[in-house]
């Protein structure tokens, strides 16, 4: 084999399972310990600035400057006590990853060094806002920007650096990040839901957003990793040819965890609880060397940071044991592609989950409440909630038979199915038919109650008892891309609700009648939507389009959907984004789509002609060199000894003519639509005639991999990445 390839497999046989973090007894012991939560507040904060932070924590309530110092004074004397030297402003650029600028606490005073953190540099720091994507909002000659402490999320160390959870606005006050739509949105949601939640409860003060985000994965040797330029410039595998053995037994899915695996679960879960991080599951996922961890559900700010972050440590660990991790979509053909599963939900804040159906859902008349307000709010925005999760790395994976469709449906069940179909068509229902059931299986093994709804993992958008599972976001994706555009939709329907009901009280309607009558209307008004079977069936593709569901087939097409007047009313009314805001956002949706397509087309131009081709000329001439051989030992029977050879050079011949034609008309391809000064045109030129040639380069280099010697292959193949 290649020397390139043979090196890192040595390499990567030599890796044996390693424990970097010693374990400190129960998890209960140092769970949170790098956190500055409330009990470390109360220690090293005067009881004014304690307040403070407890207010703008719990209550939203907005930080006063004029105790800044105090609170920053009371986190750096924590800090250093741990052994930090810098601080940063953590913030969640339109990247879709995070940044971070490291500020030192030290500072020189009359010859003397001290540590100090001032209450305005805890409170606001100054990245360059030009440097980040931000869709026309920032010129290169207008840098600045602003990142602000979010108090709602609790500071943090990592790697001896105090890290401070920040939103990143322009100096204009537009927002350039992730964080600054979903907190406004938040505060949309619980401003609808909670007049909402009052029809049944007075005491009902505030309604905030649960997210529950399981996060999967795979990991891959380092060494071979580091073997792969696709893997390492693109996270995916531009060519490959897939494994004999992949998926296709099922054996892997929940099996038993290999050591290596184990161990850096292990040590990458004892970091994230030591960051206040609760995770509560880990297994092994559906493709070989596919894995899952999953926390439990909180806030949904929290979620995201805290999601966020355990990517951040997911990576770091990996190293320590020489592992990296691919939070890609779909690294590898042929086998399943990773989620970000979001679980979500609303709860008051007397502690009741509005989406909770109880024992009997017929009678709960707040669960169908919010039940028939999430229904319509994904009914009236369904291409856009689909949009929010589209990327370039997700959509090899939507679509797909492992993945929810490219179109929006909800699934929820056949028992809540039943209750609304009698309510949209006012039959009676017997209690007995919405109340959970249970399973008796033998003697000895304990009685299984059934749940209100099966599962449907064909099903984007489903109804899992108490919340609702948005299962197309992408494993890479920063959730808040896709949480912002529910909590808006959803805020929208509640204030409609609302509205309703009001105006048939007021013409005489009786609450309960006026309650259900509005359920009613939005109910069958969504029905559409509604979608219990296969989600991965061509039935329910043709059955979707007759009921004017749009699928995404083109990522740059469905960006549209941003200048769509629906949209653009949705957020500016809600207040959760500007007209100049969502311009913006489409803009780098298209200019991100644009530069990783452009990077993967390089990626794969350079692997054919500096890897596949010389491979694959090399073998070819091998071979030529023994027919050759043949024909002097043999004379004219040479060609009954050759055939087989002969057969394989025409067959090589072939698919090198054939990558060496594409690869040009790639960068052909490339150079036309690098001359579009439009972004989106370029996006669309990318998607449409770029890509399609890619898939065909494709073809080409992965049956060469079939043909070619395993010997003179440069690459680590699919059986070595995904099997160690």
């Amino acid at each position: 084999m290649a020397k390139f390839r043979e090196r890192a497999l040595n390499e990567a046989a030599s890796h044996t399972p390693a424990r970097y973090f010693v374990e400190k007894g129960p998890v209960s012991s140092y769970f949170g310990e790098n956190v500055f939560d409330l009990d470390k507040m109360k220690r090293y904060m005067s009881t004014k600035a304690y307040e403070a932070v407890v207010s703008a924590v719990r209550y939203g309530s907005r930080l006063d400057r004029s105790v800044a110092d105090e609170i920053a004074d009371g986190i750096r004397a924590w800090a250093v006590e741990k052994g930090c030297t810098h601080y940063t402003h953590l913030f969640q650029p339109l990247t879709g990853t995070t940044a971070e600028k490291h500020e030192a606490f030290v500072s020189v005073k009359n010859g003397y060094a001290v540590e100090q953190l001032k209450g305005s540099a805890l409170v606001q720091q100054e990245p360059d806002a030009s440097s980040f994507p931000n869709g026309g909002l920032r010129n290169t000659f207008e840098a600045r920007g602003y990142s602000a402490w979010d108090p709602t999320s609790p500071v943090f160390i990592l790697d001896g650096t105090l890290c401070v959870p920040s939103v990143f606005v322009a100096y204009t006050g537009e927002a350039l990040d992730m964080k600054v739509p979903n907190i406004k949105s938040i505060q949309a949601l619980s401003q609808a839901a909670t007049p909402v939640a009052r029809l049944f409860d007075d005491n009902v003060r505030s309604v905030r957003v649960n997210v529950g985000l399981e996060q999967e994965y795979f990991l891959v040797d380092e060494a071979l990793y580091n073997a792969r330029p696709d893997l390492v410039l693109c996270g995916r595998t531009v060519i490959g040819h897939t494994s004999a053995k992949d998926q296709q037994l099922e054996d892997h899915y929940f099996g038993a965890i290999p050591e290596r695996v184990s161990a850096f679960m292990k040590d990458f879960e004892t970091e994230a609880y030591k960051l206040g991080i609760q995770l509560e599951t880990r297994h092994n996922e559906v493709a070989p060397n596919q894995f899952e961890c999953a926390p439990l559900f909180s806030d949904v700010t929290t979620a995201i940071d805290q999601n966020m972050l355990l990517m951040i440590v997911m990576q770091k660990v990996a190293e320590k044991h020489h592992l990296k991790v691919i939070f890609h979509e779909k690294p590898f053909n042929g086998v399943n592609g990773s989620g970000k599963h979001c679980n979500w939900s609303m709860q008051t804040n007397t502690g009741i989950n509005l989406l909770s159906p109880g024992k009997t859902p017929m009678k709960n008349l707040r669960f169908l409440t919010f039940f028939s307000c999430v229904l319509k709010a994904v009914y009236d925005h369904n291409f856009l909630l689909m949009t929010s999760v589209a990327s370039l790395s997700n959509s090899f994976r939507l679509g797909g038979s492992e993945a929810p469709p490219a179109v929006m449906s909800v699934f929820s069940g056949s028992t809540l199915a039943s209750v609304l179909d009698s309510i949209v068509s006012q039959k009676e229902m017997n209690d007995d038919a919405a109340t959970a059931d249970s399973i008796g299986i033998a003697k000895s093994i304990p009685e299984i109650i059934l749940d209100n709804t099966d599962r449907n993992r064909t099903s984007p958008f489903a109804f899992t008892g108490n919340r609702f599972e948005f299962r197309a976001v992408g494993s890479s994706m920063n959730a808040a891309a896709a949480t912002y555009v529910i909590n808006s939709a959803v805020a929208e329907a509640l204030t409609t609700f609302k509205a309703e009901v009001d105006a048939l009280m007021a013409a005489g309607e009786e609450k309960d009648k006026a309650i259900v009558a509005t359920i009613r209307k939005f109910v069958s008004e969504s029905r559409n939507i509604m979608f219990e079977g296969n989600g991965y069936s061509r039935e329910w593709a043709e059955e979707a389009a007759r009921r004017g569901l749009k699928a995404i087939t083109n990522v740059p097409d469905a960006y549209e959907i941003y200048k769509d007047p629906a949209t653009i009313e949705l957020f500016t009314k809600l207040g959760v984004l500007t007209e100049s805001e969502i311009e913006a956002r489409y803009e780098v949706l298209q200019e991100t789509y644009v530069k990783k397509l452009q990077i993967e087309a390089r990626v794969i131009g350079d692997i054919c002609l500096n890897h596949v081709i010389p491979a694959a000329v090399s073998y070819q001439n091998l071979l030529v060199r023994n027919v050759r051989d043949l024909k002097e030992v043999y004379g004219d029977e040479y060609k009954t000894l050759c055939k087989s050879e002969s057969e394989t050079i025409r067959k090589i011949s072939g698919f090198i003519n054939a990558l060496s034609e594409d690869v040009e008309a790639l960068v052909e391809a490339r150079k036309k639509a690098n001359k579009e000064q439009n972004m989106a045109a370029r996006a669309k030129m990318y998607s449409h005639e770029v890509a399609p040639i890619m898939d065909k380069v494709r073809y080409s280099a992965d049956h060469l991999e079939m043909l070619v010697d395993d010997e003179l292959w440069p690459l680590p193949k699919y059986r070595e990445l995904l099997f160690f």
